[in-house]
C-alpha cells in the first residue's frame, strides 16, 4: 500500500474521531428517542464551554422520564457555577414523587450553599434520629443527673439555606435538658416523670432559625450522678477550716514573736541590773575612801539585807527556797 494512501486513511480516521468527539451523535440520538429535544450544534458547543454533554443530557432524560421540565441552559449554568447537577436532579425527582414543593432554583441554591440537597429531601421524607451526648445537670436538692435524649428531626427545606445545623439542635436540646432538671425540686421528680423534660424542652421552640423541624424529644436514659450539693458543702467547709487554721497560725506566730520580744527586753533589763549591781562594790569602796560610809553603816546595811533575804525565803513555798550562800562562802 502506498505511503500516501496510509497517510490519507490516518487523517480521515483522526478527523472522524474528532468529529464524533465534538458531535456526540449517539448521545443526540439517545436524547431524541427519550423525548428530550436538543441539537447537535448545542451538544458540540457544550464541548467548547467545557461542559460534559453526557451529564446534561442524561439528567435531562431522567427528569423528563420523571415528569419534570428541565432547562438545558439552567443545568449548564449550575454546572459552570460548581454545582452537582446529578444531585440536584435526583433531589427534584425525589421531592416530586413525595409531593414536596421544591423548585429548581431552590434546589440549586441549597446545593451551591454547600448542603446535600438530595440528603435533605430524603431526611424531609424520612425523618432521622439524632442521639445527644450525655448531658449532666443538677436538681435543686444537689443531686446530679446524667440524661441522654433522642431527637427526631425533619429537614425544613425553606430554612435550609442560612439555617443552623445539627450542632445547634444538639446544643439547644442540651441546654433545655439542663434547665428542666435544674428547675426540679428533687431528682426523684425527674426520675418519676422523665417526660416532663421532653415537654418543657419542646415548648421552648428550639428549632427556630435552624434547618430542621423537631418532631419529638425522647429521654432515652437517666443516671444518678454525684451529690454535688454535699460535695460543694464539704469543699466550702474545708476552705473555711483552712482559712481558720491560717488565721490561728498567724495569731500564734504573732504571740511567739511578742513573747520573744518580751524575753529580749527582760534579758536586756536583767543585764542592766547586773551591770548596775557590779557598780555597787565600786561605789561602796569609793564611799569608804572618801569617808562617806563608816564601818557601822556597812554592818547595818548587811543586817538589813540579811533580814530581807530571810523574809523572802520564808514567803517562798517549801522545796523552792533558794540556798543563797553567806558572805564569804562560795
Amino acid at each position: 500500500m502506498p505511503i500516501t494512501t496510509i497517510i490519507l486513511v490516518t487523517v480521515i480516521f483522526i478527523l472522524l474521531c474528532l468529529f464524533f468527539y465534538l458531535v456526540p451523535v449517539g448521545l443526540w440520538f439517545q436524547a431524541l428517542v427519550s423525548g428530550v429535544h436538543t441539537s447537535l450544534i448545542q451538544l458540540m458547543f457544550m464541548r467548547f464551554r467545557k461542559v460534559p454533554p453526557s451529564i446534561i443530557v442524561n439528567n435531562m432524560i431522567n427528569g423528563a422520564k420523571a415528569g419534570l421540565k428541565l432547562s438545558q441552559n439552567e443545568l449548564e449554568a449550575h454546572y459552570l457555577a460548581g454545582g452537582n447537577v446529578s444531585n440536584v436532579v435526583q433531589a427534584l425527582i425525589s421531592a416530586n414523587k413525595a409531593n414536596m414543593n421544591l423548585d429548581f432554583h431552590t434546589a440549586t441554591a441549597i446545593d451551591l450553599a454547600g448542603r446535600d440537597v438530595l440528603k435533605a429531601v430524603q431526611t424531609s421524607v424520612n425523618p432521622k434520629v439524632i442521639d445527644t451526648p450525655p448531658v449532666a445537670a443538677v436538681a435543686m436538692n444537689g443531686i446530679q443527673l446524667i440524661a441522654k435524649a433522642r431527637v427526631t428531626v425533619r429537614t425544613n427545606i425553606k430554612q435550609l439555606v442560612g439555617g443552623a445545623g445539627e450542632e445547634t439542635i444538639l446544643a439547644r436540646v442540651g441546654e433545655g435538658i439542663v434547665t428542666a432538671i435544674g428547675s426540679a425540686e428533687t431528682h426523684k421528680m425527674v426520675l418519676e416523670n422523665p417526660d416532663s423534660i421532653s415537654k418543657l424542652v419542646l415548648a421552648k421552640g428550639l428549632d427556630s432559625g435552624t434547618a430542621f423541624e423537631i418532631l419529638s424529644i425522647d429521654i432515652a436514659d437517666i443516671d444518678v450522678g454525684k451529690n454535688i450539693g454535699a460535695q460543694l458543702q464539704m469543699d466550702q467547709a474545708n476552705a473555711d477550716k483552712n482559712i481558720a487554721q491560717a488565721k490561728a497560725e498567724e495569731r500564734r506566730a504573732m504571740a511567739v514573736a511578742s513573747e520573744q520580744e518580751m524575753k529580749a527586753k527582760a534579758q536586756e533589763a536583767r543585764a542592766r541590773v547586773i551591770e548596775a549591781e557590779a557598780e555597787v562594790p565600786k561605789a561602796m569602796a569609793e564611799a569608804f575612801r572618801n569617808g562617806n560610809l563608816g564601818i557601822m553603816d556597812y554592818y547595818r546595811m548587811k543586817n538589813i539585807q540579811a533580814d530581807t533575804d530571810m523574809r523572802e525565803s520564808i514567803s517562798k513555798p517549801a522545796g523552792k527556797t533558794a540556798n543563797k550562800p553567806l558572805d564569804g562562802q562560795k
